[in-house]
């Protein structure tokens, strides 16, 4: 038998991308590559190489402690962000099967969408954006965690593809729609991360500012329990069929034009889309920021000890977390972005005691 380091698993994964998915979906082997250049694996496609990498960065192991809207929560089941992401990943890759997208593509965006997202939820982000000059994004932090901050300053060198979704995962208020960093087409892949993500997170918002009293099932706009449905399950049943179908066309099984005879593109309806849209404008206005800022003003406090400190002394920020050669504004936000809510109030405490904050632990090498 030939040796298996011949590339013949990962050829054969590429053949079958090739005979199973759409016209429309994008191959592992028509990659644009990476902005440095590796020899491919003998086993594994460009895509799932990402994935891999992506699960075993530091980063991701962080986002179990990292707030998704409620801080601090008492009860074990209110979603974080290491949740949510996984919510994404689980949705997105059940949209890209049954639309005979990329799989492996889907689940690499998907899982480092929000590697850049702060301690402390929105209430993190509205800090950062309110200090750091020119703002604070965190898909723009988040693609910049792959790129240059991870592995020690050497990056994830991921493919163009997962990092063009990464960077374009964000919507903005009122829509459904991309924040476009790029000019470039959206993958189809990318498409479905980034309506998955408003997906997941509607939904399990949802249900945790129920759970914690912040709104009651009435306060939710007739029409959008109308559309959608009363129960979690149930949302999620009636937008993912509706996208499905929606975007049926991208299959290339019927006809490869939306219904509106526009190209091929992930969609909802107009019925569910708006629901969707209403449902999260309802939790912007009733449940984000205003609820974090409700429960604690300690979180503001503390953002507000760490930035003073390592703005004025970035050399207390440790090396591996931050760039020395960046302005001071630059460094504090990648080393504070990247906290976890704990190790956030633990450094803000040793900040206000006159100690030195805690070092991290010692980091093994891989």
């Amino acid at each position: 038998m030939p040796p298996l380091t011949d590339h013949r698993i990962r050829l054969r994964l590429e053949a079958l991308e090739q005979e199973t998915l759409s016209p429309y979906a994008q191959l592992s082997r028509a990659t644009r590559g990476r902005r440095i250049p590796e020899e491919p694996s003998f086993m594994r496609t460009e895509f799932q190489r990402d994935r891999d990498r992506v699960i075993h960065s530091k980063a991701f192991r962080r986002l179990k402690h990292k707030t998704q809207v409620f801080i601090a929560p008492v009860s074990d089941h209110f979603s974080t962000r290491l949740s949510h992401t996984i919510e994404v990943a689980q949705v997105a890759r059940s949209i890209a099967r049954a639309l005979r997208l990329n799989e492996d593509l889907t689940e690499a965006i998907a899982l480092a969408h929000d590697l850049g997202h702060t301690p402390f939820g929105h209430l993190g982000e509205d800090f950062l954006n309110e200090r750091f000059p020119g703002g604070y994004r965190h898909a723009e932090q988040s693609l910049r965690v792959v790129d240059v901050l991870e592995k020690d300053g050497q990056g994830l060198n991921l493919t163009w593809e997962v990092r063009q979704g990464i960077l374009n995962h964000s919507k903005a208020r009122g829509s459904l729609r991309p924040i476009r960093q790029t000019e470039e087409q959206l993958s189809l892949e990318a498409q479905v991360c980034r309506l998955s993500d408003a997906i997941a997170y509607v939904n399990h918002d949802l249900g945790d500012a129920l759970r914690a009293d912040v709104i009651t099932a009435d306060n939710i706009p007739p029409h959008v329990r109308d559309v959608l449905g009363d129960r979690h399950a149930e949302r999620l049943n009636t937008i993912i069929a509706d996208l499905v179908e929606t975007s049926w066309g991208v299959t290339m099984e019927e006809t490869p034009m939306m219904a509106d005879g526009a190209g091929p593109r992930i969609a909802m309806s107009e019925a569910v889309s708006r629901a969707v849209i209403d449902l999260r404008e309802f939790l912007f206005d009733n449940v984000y920021l205003v609820a974090a800022r409700a429960q604690n003003e300690e979180p503001w406090l503390i953002l507000e000890t760490l930035w003073d400190a390592f703005t004025n002394s970035p050399e207390l920020i440790p090396p591996g977390y931050a760039r020395p050669d960046d302005e001071p504004a630059q460094r504090a936000v990648d080393y504070i972005s990247g906290m976890t809510d704990h190790f956030a109030e633990r450094t803000a405490a040793d900040l206000r005691a006159g100690r030195m904050p805690s070092a991290p632990l010692m980091e093994v090498a891989l």
